[in-house]
């Protein structure tokens, strides 16, 4: 059935549990659940029975879980922390009456691994006393340096932090985000969490953003902030202040189809990993979409790290190692120069259409090639993704790629501007029947787009739209499912 918002993400007891907006009764949007599954691995799922229920003070909205290791909110028994879940609370009785106080946050605790769960009798534990119309999607996290939960919450056009100590009173500490950053739609689900930089064991603060409409390809995006957070307030990194001055927003995802993404609380910190899941749609057409019985799907899970590009630090994001485990065969093409304006076939043994695929290119000196990767099938339709020199943009192409009748939103050409500057030019792609995920330049550009041919695509094949591009390596893996 209907499934959106990625929820409660919280890694506990050898399980990552991800919690997301669901509504069991129809493919489209309604009162909303919290459905709830399970994984040791990030890839292997198993589905569990719904967690949250709507009740009288309304439906389920956005939130987070955390797990309370000193038990600051009295639920635990046993000596063993509880599972705290913080959500929003929905009521659309008191939205349809037009009042501004019909959204507030509730907590519900787990003492059983997050198999049921126990609503706070005293709910809601943060109402809504500002009359915002969007009060929503907290973020809850456990800030060492000030001995404190922070929660971050969307409200409407900005972001506000709070503090508790128990999880059930809160006070307000400050706001983010009125001047800065892309307002076309409302901001929504946001995340502060504290990102490793690539090589060195320095960290920096990133507040994650979601905002619909205004993304980078219309309708749903996720913008970032990289700065600093002192317990109080979170204020931006100087190089990233003046990246805002040139441009409206930095996006996680440059597609069009990654939305509502927030990370894992609890992970190990060993790994030293921040993992990331977003919501594969976007609301222009996400309740249009031609699937039966289910609609909407999550990205890949990614690890999120920090690099330097000019001035500012950027967010670099590629999948989990874990996902190595789902490759089955091969296919090899070694190094060869690709001739103009021609289609190279990759004869692949296996079924393009659920791979991975790496590609790593030598671009020319002119750089004024476009190359790209094709997927086809005989009823003639085709998705092109590639790297388009004379803009130096990347480039998802799903005119011809399917079903687009739904919506007069879906089809188009999507553009992400390349951040690298190098002439060795990776992609690394994950193609789903209906998916592809690309990471570019080692995750530096990420591309997320669904698409929908009438039947999966068979052929695959690379081509260099100029003289001297050279294929340096082509590797296709064959990719397991993981719904067995």
């Amino acid at each position: 059935m209907w499934m959106n918002d990625p929820n409660g993400m919280v890694y506990f007891d050898g399980e990552y549990h991800l919690f997301y907006q669901y509504y069991p009764s129809d493919t489209v949007w309604g009162p909303m659940h919290w459905g709830h599954a399970v994984s040791a691995d990030l890839v292997h799922w198993t589905n569990l029975p719904i967690a949250l229920y709507p009740d009288r003070l309304g439906y389920i909205f956005s939130g987070s879980a955390v797990v309370d290791r000193e038990n600051t909110s009295g639920f635990g028994q046993n000596g063993k922390p509880p599972l705290v879940a913080i959500f929003t609370y929905h009521n659309p009785e008191l939205a349809e009456l037009g009042g501004k106080n019909h959204e507030y946050q509730g907590i519900a605790y787990s003492n059983d691994r997050g198999r049921s769960w126990t609503k706070y009798s005293g709910n809601p534990v943060l109402p809504n006393t500002q009359g915002l119309q969007d009060f929503r999607d907290p973020k809850v996290f456990w800030h060492e340096q000030s001995n404190q939960w922070v929660m971050a919450l969307s409200a409407t056009d900005h972001v506000q932090f709070w503090r508790s100590g128990d999880l059930k009173k809160w006070e307000k500490l400050s706001e983010f985000g009125r001047e800065w950053g892309a307002h076309g739609g409302v901001w929504e689900c946001p995340d502060l969490v504290e990102v490793p930089i690539a090589g060195t064991s320095e960290k920096r603060w990133v507040l994650i953003l979601n905002l619909n409409p205004g993304g980078p390809q219309g309708g749903s995006g996720t913008q970032y902030f990289v700065g600093d957070f002192d317990g109080i307030n979170f204020t931006l990194d100087d190089g990233f202040m003046r990246l805002l001055d040139d441009q409206k927003a930095a996006w996680l995802d440059s597609g069009k189809d990654n939305y509502a993404g927030v990370t894992w609380a609890n992970v190990p910190e060993e790994t030293g990993r921040v993992l990331f899941m977003g919501w594969m749609s976007n609301w222009e057409y996400a309740q249009q979409v031609p699937t039966f019985p289910w609609r909407s799907a999550m990205t890949l899970p990614r690890k999120l790290t920090l690099a330097k590009f000019g001035e500012s630090y950027r967010v670099v994001a590629n999948p989990v190692a874990e996902l190595k485990q789902l490759r089955e065969r091969s296919w090899h093409l070694g190094t060869r120069e690709l001739p103009d304006s021609q289609s190279v076939p990759l004869p692949v043994p296996f079924p393009v259409s659920r791979s991975e695929v790496i590609l790593d290119f030598r671009l020319p000196q002119t750089a004024n090639q476009e190359i790209s990767i094709e997927l086809s099938n005989g009823a003639g339709e085709k998705y092109r993704l590639g790297f388009d020199g004379p803009t130096d943009e990347f480039f998802s192409d799903r005119t011809a790629a399917g079903d687009f009748s739904f919506s007069g939103k879906f089809a188009g050409v999507h553009r992400s501007r390349r951040l690298a500057n190098s002439e060795n030019l990776r992609l690394h792609l994950f193609f789903d029947v209906a998916s592809v995920e690309m990471f570019a330049d080692g995750g530096a550009n990420v591309m997320t787009e669904v698409f929908f041919p009438s039947r999966e695509f068979d052929r695959m094949s690379v081509r260099a739209g100029g003289k001297g591009v050279v294929l340096v390596n082509a590797t296709v893996f064959e990719l397991d499912g993981i719904w067995h």
